[in-house]
């Protein structure tokens, strides 16, 4: 919470992105088979999948187990997850006669998320925080109008620039459930938060500033009241993180396509996260360590930095390579920490 505010911190904490599940053996056994949002559905199995990379690795923080499409699923939109491919969509937007399908979030339709925010919270030590998150409004679009994960964002493209007004009106009710969203899990506890813009990305500078950035500003505006620390990432963002930065969030996630020294550069006084490079956890605990001093020397001394992934853990990580990560982060990470 501390390095989130840009201040002095005793070691540079860490947690990693995706930390609740996938290479883990315990949560494979807890969870077996079934859909994702059937876990997610059952708030003692999500709090359990939440908890356990806190007990195993030591992270400074826990991360929700969710997903950014749950609120979407709860409304009825007609949302899945796929194994191996990531949210489908049955119908996906495409008039404006689909607004309608996008009504505001009530609490009771995600009960089962504050009740497992209410269950992982309970029991956390009070150093080690709950961190809640949701989809950036370009990204859960991405996924409403193309319908399933897309390497060349065709259809949300076309749409943003053919039909500009209806993407507005789409982005206008994503902000509303994503506040509202957002507040659920602060108000149940949740210490601080994480916007993801997984494919923000994949916009140049221009349509970043005029389809995302207000969109995304909203969506801090409409928690600011809340005073908690706030996150933003995107993937392939390096050319972006300037106008990010410009948000109104606390912190600039930064993925591995980019320096941290030349990232904080471009964020400028604002705390960073990052930003290790998933891939380089494959290949045993000496080159995992090895990468994790380099993001260290890249970050520097000053405060405000959050190590963490460049992105999600991948799944055939070796969790015995993480809890090494995780050691050497708090172990050399103290050094000119003030």
């Amino acid at each position: 919470m501390r390095a989130c505010r840009g201040e002095s911190v005793d070691h540079v904490p860490v947690w990693f992105m995706r930390q609740a599940g996938r290479s883990l053996p315990e949560y494979r056994a807890l969870r077996s088979t079934g859909s994702i949002l059937e876990a997610i559905a059952q708030p003692r199995i999500a709090a359990e999948v939440t908890l356990q990379p806190v007990r195993r690795y030591g992270v400074d923080a826990a991360i929700l187990f969710s997903d950014i499409i749950v609120p979407y699923h709860a409304l009825g939109f007609g949302v899945d997850v796929e194994p191996g491919r990531g949210p489908v969509i049955e119908h996906p937007f495409s008039s404006a006669a689909d607004l309608a399908r996008l009504r505001d979030l009530e609490d009771i339709d995600i009960e089962h998320v504050t009740t497992t925010v209410d269950l992982v919270v309970e029991p956390l030590p009070s150093e080690t925080p709950l961190i809640g998150f949701a989809g950036a409004p370009f990204t859960v679009a991405s996924y409403l109008v193309e319908g399933a994960p897309t390497r060349e964002f065709a259809v949300i493209k076309t749409m943003m620039h053919r039909e500009p007004e209806l993407f507005d009106q789409l982005l206008n009710r994503l902000v509303a459930i994503t506040v509202q969203f957002l507040r659920a899990q602060i108000s149940h506890g949740a210490r601080a938060v994480q916007l993801f813009d997984s494919w923000a990305g994949s916009l140049t500078r221009d349509e970043y500033r005029r389809f995302a950035l207000p969109a995304t500003k909203r969506v801090f505006e409409g928690i600011a009241d809340m005073d908690v620390p706030t996150i933003l990432f995107g993937v392939g963002t390096g050319e972006l993180l300037g106008p990010m930065s410009e948000s109104g969030c606390g912190v600039v996630g930064i993925d591995w396509h980019v320096d941290l020294d030349e990232g904080r550069r471009r964020v400028g006084d604002l705390p960073v996260q990052g930003n290790l490079d998933p891939a380089r956890c494959l290949g045993g605990e000496a080159l995992a360590v090895e990468a994790a001093r380099e993001v260290l020397a890249k970050a520097g001394s000053e405060p405000g930095h959050i190590f963490n992934l460049g992105h999600g853990v991948l799944p055939s990580t070796d969790p015995a390579v993480l809890e090494a990560v995780v050691r050497v982060v708090h172990d050399e990470g103290k050094a000119g920490v003030r």
